[in-house]
């Protein structure tokens, strides 16, 4: 039985549902896991299963996951898996640190600080700090209006956080977010930075406004809609975001690197047709990624448009170029 278990822990568990997901980050929350987000289209994910097989023999006390982002997407859009290879870090039931990309000697660096240590925690003497606090200045003035918080706008990981998304909506204010669970570095760092103790904090032009029970007092006060930046009508926005070019493609990822499966084999049909297009990503935008779905009644991407009208996803591309339809269309003929 003991035996068993030490050769479990050695191989790459392989999960395939947010169930079996949910169950061995309770079942293993005492030990280090390493979350690899893949999709066998992508060969850099091929590459960083091989490293992780080799890790798992430098370190059988770690376990490590290997999760097909596109198979399992619930537990994707939970940790807001925007590309592959991601790999997420988990203890104690929580993720405590993250690495994008195929960065083999990263990851390496990564396991072995997370496997010999109890906590996540900078290392070294004080340039860490100095580090730490001038990319909490980039952060804090990373967009006009900026929200530290727990979860993302759409999935609020605690009633204050999502208290104050709703103030923010209601009053029709732009904003990003960082989601601080992602980071505990920053999650700490940011609490002496701006000498504020609690989350959620709310920035304008990188100085704190405060958390929620100044932004429910500047509501009250009607003060709020003076000091944060208003958004535009998301149906106007997405009009002229539909109408940017002749050809536009909504997509995950870009012309240079398509991010999902679907993605990737509406570039290649449209590259083939030689016809000029511009691409938008809608994983950089939350807004748009959410409300082109209701705009154009197609809850899936990508999304082709021609002259701003919806033509379809993939499958209506598909039975276009193999009825000959296709380049009409994308020349506007049709």
């Amino acid at each position: 039985m003991a035996a068993g278990a030490v050769e479990a822990a050695a191989a790459v568990v392989e999960v395939g549902s947010a169930g079996q997901f949910e169950e061995l980050l309770r079942l293993r929350a005492k030990s280090l896991l390493v979350v690899h987000f893949w999709a066998p289209w992508a060969p850099q994910c091929a590459q960083m299963n091989d490293v992780m097989a080799e890790l798992t023999r430098e370190h059988p006390q770690v376990l490590f996951v290997k999760l097909e982002a596109e198979a399992v997407p619930e537990v994707s859009e939970k940790y807001e898996i925007s590309s592959v290879p991601t790999f997420l870090f988990f203890k104690n039931s929580q993720k405590i640190d993250r690495l994008d990309g195929a960065h083999a000697p990263e990851l390496t660096k990564k396991v072995q600080r997370h496997a010999s240590s109890g906590s996540f925690s900078p290392s070294g003497g004080e340039h860490p700090k100095e580090d730490l606090s001038l990319r909490l200045k980039k952060l804090t003035h990373a967009a006009p209006c900026m929200l530290f918080m727990k979860g993302t706008p759409q999935e609020p990981r605690c009633g204050f956080s999502k208290q104050m998304v709703e103030i923010l909506n209601k009053h029709n204010i732009q904003f990003s977010s960082f989601d601080i669970f992602s980071d505990e570095e920053v999650r700490q760092g940011l609490k002496t930075y701006s000498n504020w103790p609690t989350y959620p904090q709310l920035y304008v032009s990188g100085e704190l406004i405060g958390g929620l029970d100044i932004i429910k007092e500047l509501e009250a006060s009607k003060e709020l809609d003076t000091i944060c930046p208003k958004a535009p009508k998301l149906e106007e926005r997405l009009k002229v975001l539909t109408n940017k070019a002749s050809v536009m493609l909504f997509m995950k990822g870009n012309k240079q690197e398509a991010k999902c499966g679907f993605s990737r084999q509406i570039l290649e049909i449209l590259n083939s047709t030689g016809i000029e297009y511009e691409t938008f990503d809608i994983l950089e935008d939350e807004e748009v990624r959410q409300g082109l779905k209701a705009y154009s009644n197609w809850p899936t991407y990508p999304q082709l448009y021609v002259k701003g009208e919806l033509v379809g996803g993939l499958d209506i591309v598909k039975e276009l170029k193999e009825n000959g339809e296709l380049l009409p269309i994308l020349k506007g003929e049709n």
